[in-house]
């Protein structure tokens, strides 16, 4: 073996050495980061070609890798922008030159312009939710993703365009018998108007309804209920569809057409009776915005002052198949890599992926008792393969000193 050899042996193991200690310095310097995962420094030898005269002694390669696809433990908190995932799946973020990553770290807080952002600045991103459906994915790309946006947009109200209106009728009344009930609505600017439901008895097991604007008297639409011998009604369909009012007098906002569902709707021996539980309309009176909610399934909610919720987003998920082969970026972000496989987005608790745990973090994977103990072990290794070195260097200087 030369003792250049020995000295290049003893060299790769600290430098080997000096790897593993600058992961553990990362580990533990990243304990307390949100979604960290733990970096490992593997080991491989490297074999040079000898004869039977000499050995050639080789030395040792090194290679880092991350624990990307270990979760670390949950931390509660009281933002609702704080976000965890309870199983697999990894926030799609955007940063500032418009590039989509992959991350963990769910620490998200408005921003001046509204957009939800972690503590590195990477952007939100999810699907448009307003009309309440999920979005056809693409599940090999981020087409379609947009910056989660929670900006207020002032007084907010909507007009009603559906609802539904149940009662029993009374089966021994007399033919010719009106009994009446109403049901508030809102025009497009969020006034309250009340409609009136008159039911009149036209002929056995035979109703006809006719809804009435009370302020302005005009009749909105009328139809005819029917109902078998039980007193069920048989009419199909159970809809009922309004006329729209526009220019209303004073404040000049219009009254939609509505779709009425009177499916709820009976004929028994008992007194006319509205099943208030059953009825109702949707549409809004004028609110501010006062927040917002995420539930499990990473839904975003707009929440104004009367307590009605209204969706905007729902967040996306990605996945690999092989996350520990992810590229990691500075700011506790992932990109895809060559050995990672291809990405696939989805929804919070469909496939592979977890649930969204709102007001929740998930805390670094790293353990400081056994980065503490590896890095007193790369230590003495340091050392030892030190004295390697030291060694070859002595009997170098023995062996030129044999020419004095």
């Amino acid at each position: 073996m030369s003792l250049y050899g020995m000295m290049r042996t003893g060299g790769s193991g600290m430098n080997a050495q000096a790897n593993r200690l600058g992961a553990v310095a990362e580990n533990i310097a990243n304990a307390n980061t949100t979604g960290y995962k733990r970096a490992s420094t593997e080991f491989s030898s490297m074999i040079l070609p000898t004869t039977n005269g000499s050995y050639n002694s080789g030395g040792v390669e090194t290679k880092v890798r991350y624990s990307i696809g270990t979760e670390g433990a949950k931390v509660y908190t009281t933002s609702g922008s704080d976000l965890a995932l309870d199983g697999g799946g990894f926030f799609v973020v955007q940063g500032g030159n418009g590039q989509e990553y992959l991350t963990r770290a769910g620490a998200f807080t408005e921003d001046g312009d509204g957009n939800l952002v972690n503590s590195a600045g990477y952007s939100l991103l999810g699907y448009d939710y307003a009309a309440g459906a999920d979005p056809t994915v693409v599940v090999n790309g981020f087409d379609g993703l947009t910056k989660v946006n929670l900006a207020s947009d002032g007084l907010v109200a909507k007009g009603s365009t559906v609802g539904t209106m149940g009662v029993n009728l009374p089966s021994d009344a007399a033919i010719g018998g009106i009994s009446t009930t109403s049901l508030i609505v809102y025009d497009s600017q969020g006034n309250t108007r009340i409609l009136d439901f008159n039911y009149e008895k036209t002929d056995v097991n035979e109703w006809s309804v006719e809804i009435v604007d009370r302020d302005t008297g005009t009749s909105l639409g009328t139809k005819t209920l029917e109902f078998d011998s039980a007193g069920d009604l048989t009419t199909t369909p159970t809809t009922i569809s309004t006329a729209a009012i526009t220019g209303l007098a004073v404040t000049g906002a219009d009254l939609g057409a509505l779709s009425i569902d009177l499916g709820n709707t009976l004929q028994k021996g008992y007194k006319f009776e509205p099943a208030d539980d059953k009825n109702g309309v949707d549409g809004s009176a004028p609110s501010k915005v006062a927040g917002f909610q995420i539930d499990d399934d990473g839904i975003v909610y707009v929440k104004y002052e009367n307590n009605t919720l209204e969706p905007r987003y729902r967040i996306a998920l990605a996945n690999v198949q092989s996350p520990d082969n992810l590229v990691p970026q500075s700011g506790n972000v992932y990109s895809q890599g060559t050995d990672s496989g291809v990405i696939i987005t989805g929804f919070a608790g469909s496939g592979d992926f977890g649930n969204i745990i709102s007001g929740a973090l998930e805390s670094s994977n790293v353990d400081i008792a056994e980065e503490l103990t590896a890095m007193i072990e790369s230590q003495r290794s340091y050392t030892a393969n030190s004295k390697v070195f030291q060694t070859g260097a002595d009997l170098l200087d023995v062996l030129v000193n044999l020419k004095r």
